[in-house]
């Protein structure tokens, strides 16, 4: 026996199932995969796309920050339907990285500074005055975000 429906994000089916053996209940989630996805990482390397690692890389940056889970995947969602719908087979991580750095610029400051931390590979106190000076001059220009 089963029972299909949408999940509440709207990109995956989720499905109940009973097993005809033991009777346990167990829930699957399903996406839809348009096409195999390959990223291309800075030594030349080609490995699989591979959204969990796409979701530990906000959940490390935003590690006891108030972001609700939903939005992290909502944004997860959307890199990874960008990235399926691009119409490329290869996708480098830096792209991958700019977009991540993308959407956490509008879920979280301190996330962002993190992850920039370690994609931009800081060294210097300076690289970090340099993305706080950014993000001040974001919430300058519009004092909403300073909340």
């Amino acid at each position: 026996m089963k029972d299909s429906r949408p999940a509440e994000d709207g990109t995956s089916i989720r499905r109940r199932r009973i097993c005809p053996d033991c009777g346990g209940r167990f829930t699957t989630f399903e996406r839809v995969q348009l096409r195999e996805l390959m990223v291309v990482k800075k030594t030349g390397r080609k490995v699989p796309f591979d959204r969990n690692k796409l979701v530990r890389s906000f959940q490390i940056a935003l590690r006891k920050r108030p972001v609700d889970a939903d939005r992290i995947e909502r944004a997860v969602s959307g890199i990874a339907r960008r990235l399926e719908s691009s119409g490329e087979t290869e996708i480098t991580s830096e792209e991958i990285g700019l977009q991540v750095l993308e959407a956490l610029k509008s879920l979280d400051d301190v996330g962002f500074v993190r992850y920039a931390s370690v994609y931009r590979d800081f060294s210097h106190a300076e690289d970090f005055e340099k993305v706080i000076e950014e993000i001040n001059a974001k919430i300058a220009r519009d004092p909403g975000l300073g909340g």
